[in-house]
């Protein structure tokens, strides 16, 4: 048997970013790797440039997550200055168009577990989920927790047995175990811990529970 930590991700309004080019940044369907290892780094007070506890972290844990309620998107218009430069005709002006997707009314739930030789322990990271030395937000500051992350911690023997005892356990779960059945899907998420924003690629293995509706990519 294995612990989990099991956390809640329920607010007004959640972002979880993909691949973007300054112009739209749209919101993933689920919380990556990398917005989750932002999440509990702020819980710990892991500061953007301490890479050493960064990597401490991310070889630490692992994670599945469940989509409870996908909510609906909401796209909120903005100008900004001081874009990427290789954002498309920013050479010719200094403000540019951006695009910015949310997801509203949505709700996740998260399995968190160590892996082997951990850095940083799942009871570490229980305390700082409870006692979080920043405000942790759900993608972006503007969006702010409904409820306190922390759910339960409890012995199964895998994520997909933990999330089971969790609710009503329909939605669709993207995974980094794989499972009986589960389609295998490629993930560019994975934080690049000393190449600032950028990212490398991962396998998450997306699975339907009973009544969950179809999800498509």
């Amino acid at each position: 048997m294995r612990k989990h930590l099991i956390l809640k991700l329920q607010g007004p309004m959640q972002a979880w970013g993909r691949e973007s080019f300054e112009g739209l940044r749209p919101s993933e369907l689920f919380p990556g790797r990398s917005a989750l290892l932002g999440l509990l780094g702020a819980c710990l007070g892991i500061e953007r440039t301490d890479r050493e506890q960064q990597q401490d972290l991310a070889g630490s844990v692992a994670f599945a997550v469940r989509v409870d309620r996908q909510g609906q998107k909401m796209t909120d218009y903005h100008t900004i200055k001081d874009a990427r430069e290789d954002y498309r005709g920013l050479k010719s002006h200094d403000t540019i168009q951006t695009w910015r997707e949310y997801w509203q009314d949505a709700s996740y739930t998260v399995a968190v577990w160590n892996n082997e030789e951990p850095a940083i322990s799942l009871e570490t990271i229980e305390q700082a989920v409870k006692q979080p030395v920043y405000t942790p937000v759900l993608g972006r500051r503007s969006c702010p927790l409904g409820r306190p992350l922390f759910e339960a911690i409890l012995s199964a023997e895998s994520a997909l047995s933990a999330l089971a005892q969790i609710g009503i356990n329909q939605g669709v779960i993207y995974n980094e175990e794989e499972s009986a059945g589960a389609i295998p899907l490629r993930k560019r998420d994975v934080p690049i811990i000393h190449q600032p924003r950028q990212f490398s690629t991962r396998t998450v293995f997306m699975a339907a529970t009973k009544g969950a509706p179809h999800v498509s990519e």
